[in-house]
């Protein structure tokens, strides 16, 4: 067990992502307004950050500026001093268009820093793109969360940082259990874990687990002292056989991890404050 399990976990509900629809869980919120409600759910619940996608009236993934600016906008004003979290992801448009909603300066975007599989595509992140979606956060302020799909992108996050392409050492999270990338393993995550420490002492790190990986990875990261991402993104099932009623639900399992492995859960200010990001607004 790590020697850090009594710092504060800091906890991300991951709302929406670009797959899940109503189809497969009547909980997964698709409009902005069921967005506000899930995400207040799971602030009060212990969520101290959002990662948030936005999704056309089809339900259909966007990147549109619009739409991410209107769940801005509610979340400051439901969730007060909530980090929040914008996806630059490839499902939810192409090219520059991913980043065209970081000139709304949320606290924080995703950022993924290499190409890798997904279940049934490459997920494509060119040099070139990866530059300018980088450079656009660090003008904007607004923090890189890396999402590492391989061991290569803690490397590439490491080149980065080196080459000054972020204002300060980079939060990354290893992303465990999408089909055709890295699996939920467990000499992996230690592994990654050992190799974010020497390559970026004294950086912060989270991990989230895919589908029945989800519950796997969050009782990992919080006996070793790191941060937990959970949500209905990653993950729409309680166990085999019952849905995920809320997003809340999912987050609840988290605290109750912080709780048998005697880590205070992070306020937002403390998250902010371990994430070096600045006072809420």
């Amino acid at each position: 067990m790590s020697d850090s399990t009594n710092k504060p976990c800091i906890i991300c509900v991951a709302i929406t992502g670009s797959v899940p629809t109503k189809a497969d869980n009547p909980a997964v919120p698709t409009t902005i307004s069921e967005q506000l409600e899930s995400t207040q759910e799971a602030f009060e619940a212990g969520a101290s950050i959002v990662h948030a996608h936005v999704r056309n009236e089809d339900e259909t993934p966007t990147s549109d500026p619009e739409r991410f600016a209107r769940l801005k906008e509610g979340l400051l004003k439901h969730c007060p001093g909530m980090i929040i979290q914008f996806s630059t992801g490839g499902r939810s448009g192409s090219g520059r268009e991913r980043g065209g909603m970081l000139s709304l300066k949320p606290d924080m975007a995703s950022l993924s820093v290499g190409s890798n599989n997904f279940p049934t595509r490459v997920y494509e992140n060119s040099p070139e793109l990866i530059d300018w979606l980088a450079s656009e956060m660090l003008e904007h302020d607004v923090k890189p969360e890396v999402e590492a799909f391989d061991l290569s992108h803690i490397f590439g996050a490491v080149r980065m940082h080196k080459e000054g392409k972020f204002s300060a050492i980079p939060y990354v999270q290893f992303v465990m259990g999408v089909k055709n990338a890295m699996p939920v393993d467990r000499e992996v995550f230690d592994f990654y874990v050992k190799t974010l420490k020497r390559l970026l002492p004294g950086g912060e790190w989270c991990a989230a687990g895919i589908g029945a990986g989800q519950i796997v990875v969050n009782e990992w990261v919080v006996a070793e002292g790191g941060h937990a991402r959970a949500g209905l993104e990653d993950n729409i099932r309680l166990d085999k056989d019952t849905l995920a009623p809320s997003n809340a639900a999912l987050i609840k399992r988290v605290v109750d991890l912080c709780e048998k492995y005697e880590r205070p859960v992070a306020t937002v200010d403390q998250a902010r404050q371990m994430l070096n990001l600045r006072p809420a607004a």
